[in-house]
C-alpha cells in the first residue's frame, strides 16, 4: 500500500520549503509572496528505509478571505481522505491566526494522524514560542523545526514513518496489477471499455478506492490481471484546483500500487510535458512501463517509415531509459490493443525475473574485466562480486574496491549489458556499487 504524506496549511508558512527539504529537491518554487505554489507538487522521499510520497498542498487563491477559506477547505478535505498522515505547518514567527484555526478545525475531525509543525523555529526563543500551537488540540506534541536549515526535521520524520505501513511492495502479487495512465482524453477509459466489451467472462469489478481509479479483474484470451483506469493529469489552467489535486493523488496511488503502467499518449501529439511527468513518476516508483500510442488511425501524413520516425522521436524524449515497449494502436478500430496487454504481461514477468548469483558472476565479471571503469586519480576500480537482491524490483549490487569512483556513464554501460543478456524490457533497474 502506498504511503502519502500531505503538507497542509495557510500560505507563506514554509510548506514548499519543507517539501523541498523532505524530498531533497527544488521542485517547489519558494518565495516570500503568498500564492506562489499554483501547481500541485509531489515527489518521492525516503526515511528510515521507508519510501513515501510527499505532496505540497499549498494553493494559489485570489479574492476575499471567504473564497480563500473555501479553497483551503477543499484542499484539506481531499488531503484528509487520501493521505496516510498530515503535516499541519504553521509559522512560529506569526503565531496562531484565524486561517490556522480554519485548517485546525477540519483536522480535528479526522482519524488520520496529524503532526503540528511549527516552522521557522531556528533559535531557542522561537522554539519556546511554538508551545502556543498546543491550543489547536491536535496531538500531544508540537514539532518545532526550521525548513531552511533542516533542524528538527529528522526527529519529525522519525515520528511520521511510524504511521506508515512497511513497504511490502508486490512480492506477494500473483496477478499483475496494471494501471492505465495518461493525460485526459487520450483514450484511457475507451481502452478499458473496449476490453470489457470484447470480453464475455469479466469477473465482477473489484471495489475500487474511488470513482476515478477503479480496479477491474480482467480474465480473457489467456490474460489474467487487475486493470485500473485513472483520472488524467492535466495542466492546471484547464481545471479547478480541487479537481486537479484530486486526480493527482488518485493517479499517484494507482501508480504506486501497480506492477506495470500502460502510458497512453496521442499519436499526433507525441510525448508532451505532462506525459513525461507521468513517465518519470512511474520510473521513480520503479514500475514496469509500456507506452501505448493511441489514435494511430487518425494520424495524418502516414508513410512507410512514419511509425519508425515517431517511435524514434518518443525514444529521444524518454532517454536514457529507452528499453520500453512502444505499441501503435487505435482503440476505436481495435487495432493491436491485445498486443499492449501481451507486452504488459511480459514486462510484469521481466520485473519478477531472478538471476542466480553464480550465473551473474560467470557472465558479468568477464564483461567488466574487458571494459573496466575508467581510473580516477590513478585508482583502478576492480569489481570482485555481483549479486541480485531478493526484492520485487530488479536490483543489482556490484562489490568493488573503490565504489565512489564509478560514475553514471559506466553504470549506464553496465545496465545496458544486463538488459542485453537478461531482457529487462520495460523495467527500471537499480544498480549499487558497494565496498567489498
Amino acid at each position: 500500500m502506498s504511503n502519502i504524506l500531505a503538507i497542509v496549511g495557510r500560505p507563506n508558512v514554509g510548506k514548499s520549503t519543507l517539501f523541498n527539504r523532505l524530498t531533497e529537491s527544488r521542485k517547489a518554487i519558494v518565495d516570500e509572496a503568498s500564492g506562489v505554489t499554483r501547481d500541485r507538487q509531489y515527489a518521492q522521499a525516503i526515511w528510515g528505509g521507508k519510501e513515501f510520497t510527499v505532496i505540497d498542498t499549498g494553493g494559489y487563491v485570489k479574492g476575499s478571505e471567504d473564497e480563500f477559506e473555501g479553497e483551503i477547505r477543499k484542499q484539506v478535505e481531499i488531503a484528509l481522505e487520501e493521505a496516510t498522515a498530515i503535516l499541519f505547518v504553521v509559522d512560529v514567527t506569526v503565531g496562531v491566526t484565524d486561517l490556522d484555526q480554519v485548517v485546525a478545525d477540519l483536522l480535528r475531525r479526522t482519524a488520520k494522524k496529524v503532526f503540528v509543525v511549527a516552522n521557522k523555529a531556528d533559535n531557542h526563543e522561537r522554539i519556546a514560542e511554538s508551545a502556543a500551537f498546543y491550543a489547536f488540540g491536535l496531538g500531544d506534541q508540537v514539532h518545532a523545526i526550521s525548513s531552511i536549515n533542516g533542524s528538527g526535521t529528522g526527529d519529525l520524520l522519525d515520528e511520521v514513518i511510524k504511521e506508515f505501513a512497511a513497504d511490502q511492495g508486490d512480492e506477494s502479487s500473483e496477478i499483475p496489477r496494471i494501471a492505465i495512465v495518461g493525460r485526459p482524453n487520450v483514450g484511457k477509459s475507451s481502452f478499458l471499455n473496449t476490453l470489457m466489451g470484447i470480453e464475455r467472462n469479466i469477473v465482477t469489478p473489484i471495489a475500487g478506492t474511488t470513482r476515478d481509479a477503479v480496479g477491474t479483474h480482467y480474465k480473457a484470451y489467456g490474460f489474467d490481471f487487475i486493470l485500473t483506469d485513472t483520472a488524467g493529469l492535466r495542466k492546471k489552467s484547464k481545471v479547478d484546483e480541487d479537481v486537479e489535486f484530486y486526480s493527482v493523488m488518485r493517479s499517484i496511488r494507482a501508480i504506486e500500487n501497480a506492477d506495470v503502467c500502460i502510458l497512453l499518449i496521442e499519436a499526433d501529439q507525441g510525448m508532451m510535458a505532462q506525459d513525461m511527468n507521468i513517465f518519470q513518476l512511474a520510473i521513480k516508483n520503479k514500475k514496469g512501463l509500456v507506452i501505448m500510442v493511441n489514435k494511430w488511425d487518425l494520424f495524418e501524413g502516414k508513410e512507410s517509415n512514419t511509425m519508425k520516425r515517431v517511435k524514434a522521436q518518443i525514444i529521444d524524449k524518454i532517454a536514457p531509459f529507452t528499453d520500453v515497449p512502444i505499441i501503435f494502436t487505435s482503440v476505436l478500430e481495435k487495432q493491436r490493443i491485445h498486443e499492449v496487454l501481451k507486452q504488459a504481461v511480459s514486462v510484469f514477468e521481466n520485473r519478477k525475473k531472478k538471476i542466480s548469483t553464480s550465473k551473474l558472476n560467470k557472465e558479468m565479471l568477464p564483461v567488466i574485466e574487458q571494459n573496466p571503469p575508467p581510473s580516477v586519480k590513478g585508482k583502478f576500480v576492480r569489481v570482485k562480486f555481483v549479486s541480485m537482491l531478493p526484492t520485487y524490483k530488479p536490483t543489482f549490487v556490484f562489490y568493488c574496491n573503490h565504489p565512489q569512483y564509478v560514475k553514471e556513464p559506466y553504470k549506464r554501460f553496465i545496465e545496458n549489458r544486463l538488459r542485453e543478456k537478461y531482457d529487462f524490457t520495460g523495467v527500471p533497474i537499480q544498480l549499487f556499487f558497494r565496498k567489498k
